[in-house]
């Protein structure tokens, strides 16, 4: 009695509830102790529910929905919201044989969702761009972004778009649709599901092979890999501190800010894809690929086919193709590609940055269409290695605009590696530097490993005992632990 006494003493339960209220400064993410601890119990009572399909499903959502909470807070009620109001608007599309209001009722859909994205997201950007303009001062809402209102919103989008066209029905259970938006994996940084992919598999028996365990231990160790030890550390040790204040930093210091930058953001968003495929491959659900190697890309156009895939084809799909793609001549399909770019940017953020970034993307894909419609170039090496040099500094160039803030940093960024290079300073940047561009080294190689290899691993770790596939993990977690900084760092993405 007296031992219990003790142990009860020596817990903390105030400080245990704590953990189960949301912080707006310490979300839950897949990067820290406490999720990996809750994961642990979540997918302990997932194994007891895996036969029961009605049951299985109100648990993952459940749980869902409390994920999302302690991302977001109270602001978990608008992914409630949006839920049921597009559920219903599906059904009732469905349901009318009437064009007229089939249509009225998709475009209410569209005024609800982009309403609720536009009032969340850019209601202090145009205020501000109206007090800009008129010189007439307007009152700024304290307005707060939640999580991934843009990912799940650009979701529940194409459901019901989906259904209109007929190109899937509608769920007849509000609880599968649910299941469907909330999803914990994906919903706050993607991969951007498509229903036809998804909601197949809803109905579908949990059954996880054993290759499929091998890839996902794989997937998540290496997610949490790039976000925690490469992506976090270079960014805390040397990207921000270059864009933080570039005028104090020679051009050779900014451009290898710039290198930095590109490799922190590919290893910060593409590690939250790993995690969050691994993560669903467990629970026996498969996700879409978001990242193939882009920065092996030869061309912009192959670049938007290899980054934040999911995006990049919702694009295609559902503003692109509907803006007319290339069917209405050359000059509209350049025209559509610019468009649908420039609002690419603005859907990454309100500031005219993104939408500068957005409409360098757009005017390269037009150009790049362009040359390969004019001229046909064959592709020999050294086509392809140049093709390869041009692209990859190009995005690196835009990729100033992304994370500069105003233009007034991107400019600086800019004019320090044009007037002020310094190019004798490389070794001494580096030598103060050492662990930050040994990792910068490290993830540039692993970016660059065929994909053959990278098979064969998972291949190698898939007829790997249980055991040792959790060593595998348990080796990484605690590689992660051992560099990570004293506050954790939230994925960029979860800002947009």
């Amino acid at each position: 009695m007296d031992l219990l006494r003790s142990l009860t003493d020596k817990l903390d339960f105030d400080r245990l509830l704590a953990q189960f209220v949301y912080h707006p400064k310490s979300p839950l993410i897949f990067n820290t102790g406490f999720f990996l601890l809750l994961f642990l119990v979540f997918l302990a009572g997932y194994q007891l529910l895996r036969h029961q399909h009605r049951a299985r499903l109100l648990y993952v959502t459940a749980f869902s929905l409390f994920f999302y909470y302690k991302s977001s807070g109270l602001y978990f009620l608008l992914l409630v919201f949006s839920t049921v109001v597009e559920y219903n608007f599906a059904r009732w599309i469905a349901d009318s044989s009437s064009p007229a209001r089939r249509k009225l009722l998709l475009t209410l859909s569209l005024i609800v969702n982009l309403g609720m994205l536009f009032y969340f997201k850019y209601t202090n950007f145009f205020l501000s761009g109206y007090q800009a303009l008129t010189g007439q001062p307007v009152p700024m809402l304290h307005v707060l972004l939640p999580v991934g209102i843009s990912f799940y919103t650009f979701q529940t989008l194409s459901y019901t778009i989906d259904v209109y066209r007929g190109q899937i029905k509608p769920l007849r259970n509000i609880w599968d649709f649910a299941f469907f938006v909330s999803f914990f994996p994906q919903l706050v940084a993607g991969p951007i599901v498509r229903a036809s992919d998804f909601i197949p598999q809803i109905s579908k028996r949990v059954f996880i092979s054993r290759e499929d365990m091998g890839r996902a231990v794989l997937l998540i160790a290496a997610g949490l890999f790039k976000k925690a030890v490469i992506s976090d550390y270079i960014s805390l040790n040397y990207v921000e501190r270059i864009f933080d204040n570039p005028g104090l930093y020679s051009g050779i210091e900014n451009l290898l800010g710039v290198y930095g930058y590109a490799l922190q953001i590919y290893c910060d968003f593409s590690g939250y894809s790993d995690i969050a495929i691994g993560i669903a491959l467990l629970l026996s659900y498969r996700l879409p690929p978001n990242f193939l190697s882009p920065y092996q890309s030869t061309s912009i156009t192959e670049f938007w086919r290899r980054w934040h895939i999911s995006l990049s084809s919702w694009l295609r799909d559902y503003l692109y193709i509907p803006l007319g793609g290339n069917r209405k001549g050359v000059v509209r399909q350049y025209i559509n590609l610019f468009l649908t770019m420039l609002l690419g940017g603005l859907w990454h953020g309100a500031s005219l940055t993104f939408v500068a970034w957005g409409a360098l993307h757009g005017l390269a894909l037009a150009v790049d269409k362009l040359y390969q419609q004019v001229f046909r170039p064959r592709a020999t090496w050294l086509n392809k290695l140049l093709g390869w040099f041009i692209t990859f500094h190009f995005v690196c160039f835009c990729w100033i605009f992304f994370r500069a803030g105003t233009f007034e940093v991107a400019t600086q960024v800019i004019y320090q590696i044009t007037h002020a290079l310094r190019p004798d300073l490389l070794l001494q940047v580096v030598g103060s530097f050492r662990p930050v561009f040994a990792l910068v080294a490290l993830g540039y190689v692993l970016h660059f490993v065929p994909d053959g290899l990278t098979l064969h691993l998972e291949g190698v770790l898939a007829r790997r005992s249980v055991v040792t596939q959790a060593v595998v993990l348990t080796a990484v977690i605690w590689l992660v632990i051992q560099v990570k900084s004293a506050e954790i760092q939230p994925f960029i993405y979860f800002q947009f």
